[in-house]
C-alpha cells in the first residue's frame, strides 16, 4: 500500500486517483471549490510516485487497485465513490472489476479506457522517451491541451513530474496504461458514472468515450467541461469540482 492524503470530515466517502504526470496533489487547485463536510477524499500516490515515491512495485493498473481497496480498509471505508483523472480513469474501472460492491459512484475525467490506448510508432516512440526527457513530456502536455495553456504553466507541469515520480515508475506506468486491457471484467456494470472529458482534448475526447465508456456502461453518462483540454483540475478547476460533487451528492 502506497502514501495517501485525506481531506475534508464529510459522511460521503471518495477516493481520488491520479494520472501519469500527478501525484497525491493533482486535485489541489480544486479544494477552495470541495465541500469537506459532506465529503471525505482520499488522495492516494501511485507507487513510484509522490508520498509513495520510495515504494517499489510492479507498476501496474491491478496493483493500483490493489493498494487503493487496502487503504479504503485501513479507513474503515466499506463502499465509497472514485474519481480517476486520465490513467487514474483507468484505474478506477479496475477497482469496480476487483471489488464491485463496494463501488457506489464513478467520475472519470479525460480518463484511459480498460481497453488501453494502443499508439502508433511515432506516437510511442515520443511516449516512451518521456520517461527521460523533458522535452517530451512538454510535447505532450501541449498537445493534450490543444496548445492553449501558456509555457509556464506547461513548464510547471513538467518539471512537477519529474520531482514527483521515479524514471522506472513513470516508463512502466505508460506500458501500463496504454497496454493493458481487463474490457471483459467490466462491460455491462451498472455503477453510475459520469465521464468528464474536455473540449480542447485532442486524444480523449467525446468520440472516444462515445466508442468506449458508453458503450460499455448502461449507465454512464458523458459530459464535455469548455475551456479545458485533458487538466481540467488545473484549466478550470472550479467548475470541475462544482460538476463532480453534484454528481456524487
Amino acid at each position: 500500500m502506497g502514501g495517501y492524503v485525506t481531506f475534508g470530515n464529510g459522511p460521503k466517502k471518495v477516493i481520488a486517483l491520479h494520472g501519469w504526470f500527478g501525484d497525491h496533489t493533482t486535485f489541489d487547485a480544486m479544494r477552495n471549490a470541495l465541500t469537506p463536510g459532506a465529503f471525505t477524499y482520499a488522495l492516494p500516490a501511485y507507487r513510484g510516485y509522490g508520498l509513495s515515491k520510495a515504494i517499489t512495485g510492479e507498476y501496474s493498473i491491478r496493483e493500483i487497485s490493489a493498494d487503493v481497496i487496502e487503504i479504503a480498509d485501513k479507513l474503515g471505508w466499506p463502499h465509497f465513490d472514485l474519481i480517476g483523472h486520465s490513467m487514474g480513469g483507468m484505474a478506477v474501472q479496475r477497482v469496480l472489476a476487483d471489488a464491485p460492491e463496494r463501488v457506489r459512484k464513478i467520475v472519470a475525467i479525460t480518463p484511459v479506457p480498460a481497453s488501453g490506448v494502443p499508439l502508433p510508432p511515432d506516437q510511442e516512440l515520443l511516449f516512451a522517451g518521456a520517461a527521460n526527457s523533458p522535452e517530451a513530456r512538454h510535447a505532450i502536455i501541449d498537445f493534450s491541451t490543444s496548445n492553449r495553456q501558456s509555457r509556464s504553466w506547461i513548464d510547471h507541469m513538467v518539471s512537477h513530474s519529474f520531482e514527483c515520480s521515479t524514471t522506472e515508475a513513470f516508463a512502466a506506468y505508460f506500458q501500463a496504461w496504454s497496454k493493458t486491457n481487463f474490457v471483459d471484467a467490466i462491460i455491462g456494470n451498472k455503477v453510475p458514472m459520469l465521464v468528464i472529458v474536455g473540449a480542447n482534448d485532442p486524444s480523449l475526447n467525446a468520440d472516444m468515450m462515445k466508442a468506449t465508456y458508453l458503450n460499455w456502461y448502461p449507465n454512464a453518462i458523458l459530459e464535455v467541461i469548455e475551456n479545458a483540454g485533458h487538466y481540467p483540475m488545473d484549466e478550470t478547476p472550479v467548475a470541475l469540482a462544482t460538476r463532480i460533487e453534484k454528481f456524487l451528492s
